[in-house]
């Protein structure tokens, strides 16, 4: 073999360990936060998965061996590697899901429901609004795009190249990460769940007490100043929980809660 027929071969061999490793890759950053946003243009997307994938191969180069080269199976490996880097990338997608949910219930236990609702692609009220933005800062801030190379990196331990997951245990794991995410997004609303259930019953024992006043002009700022205050102390917290909960999916994708 002539030197320029071993550097077709390499070349060769290169583009289709990135191809393969980009098959993955693409759903995760697709749906992966900040990065996977209706507002962010597709060949954004499709740059940052390039480039994940130029990162992310060279580490992987010794684990996939001879998968690094097409073979009669390449449609079915294909598949595979897509599905395996959707099904990641709705575990974390779910994140988002949650936060979104937390603040749709804060706002309507609040009644802020409507303010500045259709501000986005996706119509979500004023909290969501705050709280996305916050979130999708701090995560950038704490180096989430770096865990995203490390986390592509780890899916290939717990999900080995061209071995397609057991249907069972998919199921399994997505019932619990959809259980999971509207049990966070409760847990983050709950002040304001809890807030919202003491207003309407001082409104019940005061209407019982003055049927002649209107209860609810008096109410409905007492609950919106209260909502405000609400979210002006709990938001920090509030975002350092869903951070928590991310950083621990991505560490441990198959257990992490």
């Amino acid at each position: 073999m002539t030197g320029i027929e071993a550097l077709i071969a390499f070349l060769q061999d290169m583009l289709w360990l990135h191809a393969l490793v980009f098959f993955r890759v693409a759903p995760m950053v697709a749906l992966f936060p900040g990065f996977g946003e209706d507002t962010v243009p597709v060949r954004i997307k499709l740059g940052l998965a390039l480039a994940l994938s130029a990162i992310t191969a060279p580490a992987l180069a010794p684990e996939l061996g001879a998968l690094a080269r097409p073979g009669p199976a390449i449609a079915g490996l294909i598949m595979i590697e897509t599905a395996i880097g959707l099904m990641l990338g709705l575990g974390i997608r779910l994140f988002v899901l949650a936060l979104q949910t937390a603040g749709a219930i804060a706002a309507q236990s609040t009644s802020l429901s409507q303010i500045l609702g259709g501000a986005s692609v996706t119509p979500m009220p004023a909290i969501g609004h705050l709280l996305m933005s916050g979130a999708l800062a701090l995560a950038m801030i704490l180096g989430l795009h770096l865990r995203l190379a490390e986390f592509a990196i780890e899916s290939y331990r717990l999900f080995p190249p061209g071995l397609a997951p057991v249907a069972a245990g998919v199921a399994e794991w997505g019932i619990a990460r959809v259980a999971h995410a509207f049990g966070l997004a409760f847990t983050l609303a709950a002040p304001f769940v809890i807030a919202s259930m003491l207003y309407n019953l001082t409104l019940g024992v005061i209407n019982r007490a003055m049927p002649q006043l209107m209860v609810v002009f008096v109410g409905a700022p007492a609950i919106t100043a209260a909502g405000l205050v609400l979210l002006f102390l709990l938001a920090p917290t509030m975002i350092g929980i869903w951070a928590t909960g991310l950083g621990g999916f991505l560490a441990d994708p198959v257990g992490g809660r």
